[in-house]
């Protein structure tokens, strides 16, 4: 699906803003891109608002390069990845540090499950794209060895419960952002048969949990919830901020890679409604039932991006949508596309999103 297309942008623009995109990010200028080379064999993804490396990024960083065919930027994100943040010892072993400083020193002893989730699929993507190599870069058999940790080892990653994804390791919380059920259902059919089974019952838990925490109205969701789906109170993360953005680029991304699911279509449905008719500049922080809070939307480039995406998931069931719906998804669309890349400081969240979000409307998110 090239909703762009469908929408009315020819190849030739399309092609030309999804080249420009990466240029910007991969071969920019230094106060443009994210991307930075380390000696003759490694680079990194730098988190521009905390002048750091985190798993998001690098794992972000690999996707995107699977993605674009661009094996040695991939390779060079994994060896940084693998020679600086994984943790061979403690409660976290197996794991990847979730933040690094730029040299390579580790910041915690902690992971976060985001970027393992998105580590061990861009790795089968890679695998699938490229083959295996030696090493580190057999791709399969590293991805394989982070699911097997995150399910299996000292602090597993998810519920063995309720098959959730937890915040971090021994949370007893979870972000609904986190949940990737077009991952899991992927996972299911690559990873070890024993754990298939488990891959896919968290397939089935994370779409019943997004539809539990995003709210019955305005379909925003906080970004921390409790395993109900019941928002945290306001000073812990209860409020649709920075995290949540991306729970409507996974519905989107579900719908483009597995088909409709009516539940998260409604929630797409809902936000791209909510945020019918307002600016990009004024996008606010809100409580999940659309009340808006005293600031300002730290990152309005990368919602932008993420509305916009989520209009995948109302093109799957486009027979059954109103009017209203259609011509809504259509200026979220427009809106992103006329929404430039940020600059400044904070640009690393809003440009990953929005490249995200360039890929999986241009119809070049694929799975592999």
């Amino acid at each position: 699906m090239n909703l762009l297309s469908d929408f009315g942008y020819s190849q030739k623009q399309i092609d030309k803003k999804v080249s420009d995109c990466y240029k910007t990010i991969f071969e920019g200028k230094k106060n443009e891109r994210l991307y930075f080379e380390v000696g003759d064999d490694m680079g990194y993804i730098t988190d521009t608002g905390n002048n750091d490396v985190r798993t998001e990024g690098m794992s972000y960083g690999m996707m995107i390069a699977v993605q674009m065919d661009k094996k040695e930027i991939f390779d060079r994100l994994w060896k940084w990845a693998k020679t600086y943040m994984y943790l061979s010892e403690g409660d976290s072993k197996g794991y990847f540090c979730w933040s690094n400083s730029l040299d390579g020193k580790k910041n915690s002893n902690g992971a976060a499950p985001d970027g393992e989730e998105y580590f061990a699929m861009s790795l089968f993507f890679a695998f699938h794209r490229w083959g295996n190599g030696k090493g580190i870069f057999n791709y399969e058999k590293e991805a394989k060895a982070i699911l097997h940790t995150a399910i299996h080892g000292k602090n597993p990653m998810w519920n063995k419960d309720n098959y959730l994804i937890k915040f971090v390791c021994g949370c007893p919380f979870s972000d609904p952002s986190y949940h990737l059920p077009h991952f899991y259902d992927l996972f299911a059919m690559w990873t070890d048969e024993k754990d298939s089974d488990f891959w896919t019952k968290a397939a089935g838990a994370s779409r019943a949990y997004i539809v539990s925490s995003c709210n019955k109205t305005t379909g925003l969701a906080p970004e921390y919830a409790e395993n109900n789906g019941a928002p945290l109170p306001l000073k812990n993360h209860g409020s649709f901020f920075s995290d949540s953005y991306r729970v409507a680029a996974n519905i989107g991304l579900n719908s483009l890679w597995f088909g409709d699911v009516p539940d998260l279509s409604a929630i797409a449905s809902k936000i791209i409604l909510f945020f019918d008719g307002k600016k990009v500049e004024d996008f606010m922080d809100y409580k999940i039932d659309g009340t808006p809070l005293a600031k300002k939307a730290r990152h309005p480039i990368g919602l932008c991006a993420t509305i916009a995406e989520a209009s995948l998931a109302l093109e799957r069931q486009k027979a059954q949508i109103s009017n209203k719906q259609e011509m809504a998804a259509k200026k979220a669309v427009k809106r992103f596309w006329n929404t430039p890349l940020r600059t400044g400081k904070r640009r690393y969240y809003d440009n990953l999103l929005y490249f995200f979000a360039l890929l999986a409307l241009s119809g070049n998110y694929n799975v592999y």
